[in-house]
């Protein structure tokens, strides 16, 4: 039975005191007097319960230390935080005889909905370092003494914690740093996240946690001594540290009480609400992309002081190099200093000047150093008095520089952090930690546009081969400065009111292109990529074997130089959207745009159908075969596009063959097999009407998720359809028996043996999961000019179970037959393309209209338009 569970007075005067400071906060915003009056409020419960049990006589009043750890021990509790505590025992017979009697206390915690959890230690125990549980350690590091015996807690503090930083500090350290790196790592190593998280993410609440740790051990380990409160780190520092932290302070309470819940995700939703408010800014209500950048302004300082102690790890005795280094590094001269992998400025460095300024930031790009705390404050305090007409005089040279080395993207985001490029290229201010929402990009634009250049300059170290070939073509790069040029302005635009950024950021680009200097091909050249750094990725949800498609966008590219540049801003672009962006199906994808195009330029162009009598370079292909089964192979082939061909490998058509061959035994053939990260569904049967419409109904049923789909029919009437899945609720994936299930429920439907309805009642795949996040407006675009032999149609919807069903049970009523399916999926947009014939031909206007009208209907009812 719990101490306190009787007592309403000890439960009353807690929620009253709870509900008192966030009055107060929604009154002045301040975070810090929150989270020390939740401290103190509990600090008081668990002086009545530790009292009531030495009153009862449970305990003995000097048997323990009860001492609060980590955010507990810093007196910030946060609404919804844990309350971590120790119980600090002399021996393990003192632990024995008392702790289950002391376990009575979080409980009562947990009685008054305080989520607490306690450990028990004896003083021995605490100066053992377990790199399983260095939590523990270093969550001593804050502890503070609550009640019960101080001399325990001040021998820990005072021999044991030092003689453990002696021993083990240095693996301390580096089992810090290691998980700080994880952590980072899990976040992109960036706080321009659109939606960051206040407390886990770089720049967060846990990194100036992690700069206080290791500036902590480090000073201990140093002076041998604990180092005094409010001098971990250099005054200014401090200073500027303090600003930062009192904001995340005010915004994780925000977060705290608006969810109710110790949630520090920084929604959107929760973005406005905090700038409505002037959470962190003096309750000034402030434009929320506004609020935003003062949000990472000072998560940057934040991350910034975080970094530079994990990168001047690990901790020991400087050696002859680094001490020297230091002592020239504050000598009035004039060369600027590497301390470990920190650039330093002297004194005398001439940062008012162009050059040894852009200097330095070549000097990072080359040699992948950071910019040291001190330095870019030295360079931020002297933009301001720089001369504009100088740079953009003397700033060309040296951005190519820059851009086209190894470190590109760390030296740009260092010239962002110090305002110098926002000086240099003004235009770039409009997109600097700007929040662009969508369903799609996981990062600011500005951070964004950095990743571009990074993504491409790792793809010199690439092991993957797809990633490899990629790798070819821009070490193959005439002029690789004005493909990273077009990376760092494509988005600019976006900074600009208005609906179309390409237009905006071309006609931003031009103007900054004019102040560089760059001669008018190179400057076309730039204008080219950013007015079509999306047509690549359009070019890809059209039939890419179709010539007519390759033809008019290789008239468009106009050379392979172009070509090749385009190709890698589209594989930068789409990779720096998100982690999950870059799929290496759709890379491959990309890849087939290229090299179709890049034949066209050429003048190697594929015939539009494969005839019965092969050409000769499918007979290389399959000229080993023995002339009995070459005889069925191209009755087989005839009348299929080669796209067939070029999709699929020899294996693959041989065995799409074996499966037509039986079609006389089993009507329908089908084949499921693991396939990359998906399922590969092939299905072989004689053509008839609703048939892809009732595959993808079926797949549907059962709860998978369509992400690609193929469909071939050869001049016979065999079809060869292929679909790519997600198993949404991973069905196949924990029950291998459901694999022959699901392949005889849609040979079942197929045959016309069971009703796709009745399958649909019986499953529930068409349920959705997830409500959706962003609205999509419903996009249906319809073209007879891209394709010599099919009418076009493109759908832009909101992704949901079933969708693809849906659409191709409406073009299946009208009678229009699917020559090619192109299914896409970007976040909860889905991006689906059809080839369509009537009667072996294109479309007629009027079947258009009913197409269209149909399909509107169909999505309309199905609760989107």
């Amino acid at each position: 039975m719990s101490v306190l569970l009787s007592s309403s007075e000890v439960r009353e005067t807690y929620e009253d005191g709870l509900t008192r400071l966030r009055k107060q906060f929604e009154a002045s915003g301040n975070g810090i007097a929150v989270v020390q009056g939740r401290s103190r409020l509990v600090d008081q419960v668990i002086g009545l319960c530790y009292e009531h049990l030495v009153e009862q006589r449970s305990v003995p009043a000097d048997c323990v230390a009860v001492i609060a750890l980590g955010g507990y021990g810093r007196n910030t509790l946060f609404p919804h935080s844990d309350v971590d505590l120790l119980f600090l025992f002399k021996d393990a017979k003192q632990e024995a005889a008392h702790k289950d009697a002391l376990s009575r206390v979080y409980l009562d915690l947990w009685d008054l909905k305080i989520r607490a959890s306690a450990t028990a230690r004896t003083v021995a125990e605490c100066g053992r370092f377990d790199r399983e549980n260095m939590e523990f350690t270093v969550s001593t590091l804050d502890s503070r003494f609550l009640l019960g015996d101080r001399e325990l807690f001040e021998r820990v503090r005072a021999k044991t914690l030092p003689g453990l930083l002696r021993k083990s500090g240095q693996r301390l350290l580096m089992s810090v740093a290691e998980s700080a790196r994880s952590r980072h790592h899990k976040f992109a190593n960036t706080i321009y996240h659109l939606e960051p998280n206040v407390k886990e993410a770089p720049g967060g609440l846990r990194d100036y946690n992690l700069a206080c740790w290791l500036a902590l051990v480090s000073r201990f380990r140093h002076a041998n001594s604990w180092p005094d409160d409010g001098s971990l780190f250099e005054p200014r520092l401090q200073f500027e540290l303090n600003s930062a932290v009192e904001f995340l302070f005010s915004l994780r309470c925000f977060l705290h009480y608006r969810h109710r819940r110790d949630d520090n995700l920084l929604s959107w939703e929760a973005q406005d609400a905090a700038a409505a408010s002037g959470i962190g800014v003096g309750r000034q209500d402030m434009e929320t992309a506004q609020w935003m950048r003062v949000y990472f302004r000072h998560a940057r300082l934040v991350a910034g002081a975080a970094i530079q102690l994990l990168e001047e790890l690990p901790v020991k005795k400087a050696s002859f190099t680094t001490t020297l280094s230091r002592w020239r590094a504050h000598k009035s001269n004039t060369d600027m200093s590497i301390v470990a992998g920190a650039i330093v400025l002297p004194k005398a460095y001439p940062t008012n000047e162009y050059p040894s300024l852009l200097n330095v930031f070549v000097r990072m790009a080359r040699q992948g150093l950071r910019l040291g705390i001190d330095a870019q404050r030295a360079i931020i305090q002297v933009i301001p008095q720089l001369n504009a007409a100088e740079a953009e005089q003397s700033l060309w040279p040296y951005l190519r520089r820059i851009l086209t080395s190894r470190h590109a993207a760390n030296a740009l985001r260092a010239m962002r952090d110090c305002g110098l490029l926002d000086a240099v290229i003004p235009e770039f201010k409009l997109i600097d930690a700007l929040v662009i929402r969508d369903f799609f990009h996981r990062y600011t634009v500005d951070e964004h546009s950095f990743l571009t250049i990074e993504t491409l300059h790792t793809l010199r170290a690439a092991t993957a081969e797809w990633k490899k070939r990629f790798a070819e073509i821009l070490g193959e790069l005439e002029r690789p400065e004005l493909l990273f040029l077009s990376l760092l302005l494509h988005d600019v635009g976006k900074g600009m009111e208005g609906e179309n950024h390409v237009t905006a950021s071309l006609t931003t680009a031009r103007q900054v292109l004019i102040r560089l200097g760059l001669p008018p091909e190179e400057r076309e050249a730039v204008e080219f990529l950013i007015q079509n750094h999306l047509e690549m990725s359009a070019v890809m949800r059209r039939d890419v074997f179709e010539p007519k498609v390759v033809g008019a966008f290789a008239d468009k590219v106009g050379t392979p130089e172009v070509l090749k540049m385009l190709t890698l801003l589209t594989y930068g672009d789409i990779s720096s959207v998100n982690p999950e962006a870059m799929t290496e199906w759709k890379a491959e994808n990309l890849w087939h745009v290229y090299v179709a195009t890049s034949n066209f330029l050429n003048r190697h162009v594929d015939e539009e159908r494969v005839h019965s009598t092969l050409d000769g370079q499918s007979l290389a292909r399959f000229g080993a075969l023995p002339p009995s089964l070459m005889k069925d192979l191209e009755s087989f082939l005839d009348g299929l596009p080669q796209r067939y061909l070029r999709t699929y490998g020899t294996e693959q058509v041989l065995k799409h063959l074996e499966l037509a061959s039986r079609l006389w035994q089993q009507p329908v053939q089908l084949v499921l097999a693991p396939h990359r990260n998906l399922y590969e569904l092939t299905v072989v049967t004689r053509d008839k009407p609703f048939l892809f419409a009732t595959l993808a109904g079926a797949l549907s049923a059962w709860g998978m998720e369509i992400v690609k789909a193929n469909a071939f029919s050869n001049s016979k009437g065999t079809v060869i359809d292929c679909f790519y899945f997600k198993d949404r609720f991973r069905t196949l994936d924990l029950n291998p028996s459901e694999h022959d299930r699901i392949k005889r429920d849609i040979s079942e439907v197929v045959r016309g043996d069971r009703s796709l309805e009745h399958l649909i009642r019986a499953r529930s795949g068409f349920k959705s999961t997830n409500r959706a996040r962003t609205k999509i407006e419903t996009k249906i675009t319809i073209d007879d000019e891209s394709s010599t032999h099919s009418t076009l149609l493109e759908v832009v919807a909101q992704d949901r179970p079933g969708l693809l069903y849906r659409m191709a049970e409406a073009l299946a009523e009208l009678k229009c037959n699917i020559e090619i399916a192109l299914i896409d999926t970007e976040g909860e947009m889905a991006l689906d393309v059809f080839y369509l014939t009537s009667n072996g031909a294109k479309l007629p206007q009027t079947l258009q209209d009913s197409v269209r009208e149909a399909l509107q209907e169909k999505l309309r009812g199905d609760g989107q338009t």
